[in-house]
């Protein structure tokens, strides 16, 4: 079988199940039904869900040049995915659209069986074949700049190569990835700290203008490990990494539990349940992947400082002086591979609807010994839709029609919209979803399309009538 064989395969399907549905969402002149911010893995699968029921009057927007979308070409510095290759990502259902049936298109099925982790650049080039051989509509180069109710409606400013834009839309689905509401994590020690001298994980990094310098990574997550490899890989002269814990984490909590029980039911729990699942999770940690662990201490100037607390950074005589728990010493560059954080800072065209959502540390209910301003307080506290509920009642009724499908999202509805495995759970949770709401607001016109409906399917000539009943 070809690619081009695959791709009629794929037509089929969709044509045997019918899908794209027909439109039927009434349509506004001059209004978008929904727009998606985002055309990563997370923004593909929400479209392609969309346009499948049948919302076909919606769009998504990327900042990225096309065929950059996403972490893999940019600050994903893994050398292949950590997922297991069999699972089916963002496919929908549909055998056809999933990444093994696109590689052994192409390679054959011994060389599936040959093929180990996923190469990330590969995984990228499957998203770009996934977006062409949907025909999704996407635009790139843009990016939002403002969002805000107007009416019954959203008002959107975007960003474009031709210069601002503005227009109206009934929903707008945030598939905005892992930095979710806000950025990079940043420890308190840098802050203030002049940024040559250091970067967070998710920046744009010269690594070859670190050959023969000094590194410093802080963490021992994965984006740290893959940083610092990388950073050894360009020919860094030494690199510390400076690891909080005593040992690194060696279990991933939540595959014990990875089921579709665990995708289709974590949501639902009771909150109190919610918190203790992530809450246990969060605190064993995610480990990083042996493979990128070896790939760190294959060198031998790498060095792992276990129980290493960054505690204080600044100039100093043209390095950058670093203290921990453990001592003092001068590195050239410093890595922040520290996670990302959901507080709104860093996005500047949700502000005016930041200050209006509820998070789980606004709950009364939120556990006393949780700070409210850590990383789940400040996780939204999502409906059953994914959209944004009000802090205050009233103030903001924009934020029903907003829906947060990221990484932030993990909290009120699982692993659902930012990793590989639920992707398409997250996505037809999110398309149905919607496709009830517009049905619901536009009642009206449907059932006036009820009343208006007129095609015979009896012609009349089909029957005649009795004279009179059997004596």
């Amino acid at each position: 079988m070809s690619l081009a064989d695959l791709e009629a395969r794929l037509a089929e399907d969709l044509s045997l199940l019918n899908l794209p549905a027909a439109p039927w969402v009434p349509a506004r002149e001059g209004v978008l039904d929904v727009l998606v911010v985002g055309a990563g893995m997370c923004g593909l699968a929400a479209l392609a869900e969309l346009r499948f029921l049948g919302i076909d009057n919606s769009l998504a927007i990327d900042s990225a040049p096309e065929g950059f979308e996403g972490p893999w070409e940019t600050f994903a510095r893994m050398r292949t995915l950590r997922s297991p290759k069999t699972l089916t990502g963002p496919a929908l259902g549909l055998p056809a659209l999933t990444f093994r049936a696109w590689f052994t298109a192409q390679w054959g099925a011994a060389a599936w069986e040959a093929l180990g982790k996923i190469p990330k650049g590969q995984w990228m080039e499957y998203l770009r074949w996934y977006r062409r051989v949907l025909a999704l509509p996407i635009r790139n180069e843009t990016r939002l700049t403002d969002l805000r109710g107007d009416g019954d409606l959203l008002a959107v400013t975007l960003a474009t190569p031709e210069g601002e834009e503005r227009l109206l839309a009934r929903r707008v689905v945030l598939a905005t990835g892992r930095s979710g509401l806000g950025g990079g994590a940043v420890p308190e020690a840098l802050r203030g700290v002049d940024r040559k001298f250091w970067a967070h994980s998710a920046d744009e990094i010269d690594f070859a203008a670190l050959r023969g310098r000094d590194v410093v990574v802080v963490g021992a997550g994965a984006s740290a490990v893959d940083n610092a490899a990388t950073a050894l890989e360009a020919g860094a002269a030494r690199v510390d990494l400076l690891i909080r814990r005593e040992t690194i984490p060696a279990v991933n909590k939540l595959t014990g539990i990875g089921s579709p029980g665990t995708e289709l039911g974590l949501g639902s729990l009771p909150d109190e349940w919610k918190l203790k699942i992530h809450g246990y999770a969060a605190q064993q940690q995610v480990p990083p992947p042996s493979h990128s662990v070896r790939r760190v201490s294959d060198h031998p100037n790498a060095h792992f400082h276990l129980g290493c607390a960054l505690t204080g950074a600044a100039a100093q005589d043209g390095r950058l002086r670093i203290d921990t728990s453990r001592g003092s010493f001068s590195t050239d560059f410093l890595i922040a591979g520290t996670g990302f954080r959901n507080d709104f800072a860093d996005r500047a065209e949700l502000s005016a609807i930041a200050p209006h959502v509820l998070s789980w540390g606004d709950r009364a209910d939120f556990p006393d010994h949780l700070p409210s301003d850590g990383p789940m307080g400040q996780s939204p506290y999502l409906a059953e839709d994914f959209t944004f509920l009000e802090r205050s009642p009233g103030t903001c009724p924009a934020l029903q029609r907003i829906h947060c499908f990221n990484d932030a999202a993990m909290l009120s509805h699982g692993k659902v919209s930012g990793d590989i495995p639920a992707v398409s759970v997250g996505a037809k949770r999110l398309g149905r979803a919607i496709a009830a709401a517009f049905f619901r607001e536009d009642i009206e016109a449907q059932f006036d399309k009820l009343q208006a409906y007129d095609t015979a399917e009896l012609m009349g000539d089909e029957y005649d009538a009795a004279p009179e009943l059997p004596r």
